[in-house]
């Protein structure tokens, strides 16, 4: 009989998950399963996983926030050598916020190690400020978008005590975007620029923990166009609560700054 062993990893995170490294049972002791924080994409439905012994397979079943499930599979990864990177994908039944992951990697042999992902990952709903052409400058007419932010902002940080957990390393990331018209360099600097600016509004107004920032110009589209299309919805900004740096485009790896 093959040799179980389980380890649970309380991970709260969102679209990125901290590592999760099982200790396996003596029977097992040879097998340790990590999942990669930075390759965790929820909006993908796709994660990484690395194993120490040859693989076998990995069983996922991914939950909503009400413990419903909405994904169950099973995908063969027999043959990979130890520590390849296994990109394990699901399929979900809706889009429902995930509530939690579950892993069963199993090596070659049919040993097997358990892990749990619980995600924490708030994605703060706002109105987008409108900023004027090249600038970075939040003019008082936008001011009640982002007091109106903070307030959902410092709700969440509250809900998130109340409930005796307080994240460690917990961090207000603010990501701006652009569309694609204009030169993709000026794009990139403005969108850091604004996102620096509202970063700063919320250091300013009163929200204590790390504020982190990164433009992102036109690597993450909301919505996809050509060359030059003016897209309302691609100008934006993510404000995102997190204990670990988003993944938000598959193409760009931000430098996130800190607002002192």
């Amino acid at each position: 009989m093959a040799a179980l062993t389980r380890a649970v990893v309380a991970a709260f995170v969102s679209m990125s998950f901290a590592t999760a490294s099982a200790v396996a049972a003596p029977a097992a002791s040879t097998l340790k399963v990590m999942v990669d924080k930075g390759k965790v994409d929820l909006k993908g439905h796709r994660l990484e996983v690395k194993m120490s012994r040859p693989a076998g397979k990995v069983k996922i079943t991914v939950y909503d926030e009400s413990n419903a499930v909405l994904a169950a599979e099973e995908q063969s990864f027999s043959g990979r050598p130890g520590g390849t990177p296994l990109i394990v994908t699901w399929t979900p039944s809706s889009d429902a916020a995930v509530g939690k992951i579950e892993l069963r990697a199993y090596d070659a042999q049919d040993n097997w190690v358990g892990v749990e992902i619980a995600p924490w990952f708030v994605n703060i709903p706002h109105d987008d400020v409108n900023f004027r052409t090249d600038s970075s400058e939040i003019d008082a007419p936008e001011v009640p978008k982002v007091e109106a932010a903070f307030a959902k902002i410092m709700e969440a940080l509250a809900k998130d005590s109340a409930a005796g957990r307080m994240h460690a390393g917990i961090t207000l990331y603010i990501a701006g975007h652009t569309d694609t018209v204009g030169n993709p360099t000026h794009n990139f600097k403005l969108s850091q620029d604004r996102a620096r600016s509202i970063a700063a509004w919320f250091r300013k107004r009163g929200v204590k923990i790390p504020i982190s920032y990164e433009g992102f110009g036109e690597t993450s589209l909301a919505v996809k166009t050509a060359d030059n299309i003016d897209e309302v919805k691609n100008r934006r900004a993510d404000y995102i609560l997190s204990d670990g740096p988003p993944t938000l485009s598959a193409s760009f790896h931000p430098s996130w700054k800190r607002i002192p």
